[in-house]
């Protein structure tokens, strides 16, 4: 069971680069979240995949020299889900179909995806506690600079382009 969450329900075993597949496979599953329940439900199921994430890249990690490897995915989901709330937030409070919000949706996976390579400043930080921990608050922190990028974006579209 470890294995499946660790991986994202074998996601995590695709080639090439998993990171990337575990992001992709986080969009279709946050549509459906978002499009049929609401914003709220979606922060507590983020937290609830956090801990379980956190737990199952523990179990799954423990005794390997490789702290992170690549095929564990779920952290990138989570990362992915965190880059992806304004939007949800944005479409909850506008009472908006999640789905028109599209432009958003792609600037939140591309944004997510750079930050969780590149590793600037507190993503980097926390990737070189190299624990279970780290693997997910690095991609909790990419999310959180994603979601930033996705509103800094958000307002210059609705402000300067519109």
């Amino acid at each position: 069971m470890m294995n499946l969450i660790a991986t994202f329900f074998g996601v995590g075993l695709l080639k090439p680069a998993p990171g990337t597949w575990g992001s992709l496979a986080a969009l279709p599953v946050a549509y459906l979240v978002l499009s049929t329940t609401n914003i709220w439900l979606f922060l507590n199921l983020t937290v609830f995949l956090f801990i379980t994430g956190w737990i199952a890249t523990r179990e799954v990690t423990k005794g390997q020299p490789d702290h992170d490897p690549s095929y564990v995915v779920i952290d990138e989901v989570v990362g992915q889900w965190i880059a992806l709330i304004p939007i949800g937030y944005g479409a909850y409070m506008m009472q908006a179909d999640v789905g028109a919000l599209w432009p958003g949706w792609i600037a939140a996976f591309l944004l997510f995806r750079v930050f969780d390579i590149w590793k600037p400043w507190l993503v980097g930080k926390a990737d070189a506690r190299n624990d279970a921990l780290g693997v997910m608050l690095d991609d909790v922190f990419a999310g959180l600079f994603a979601a930033l990028g996705v509103i800094a974006l958000a307002a210059f579209a609705h402000l300067v382009l519109m």
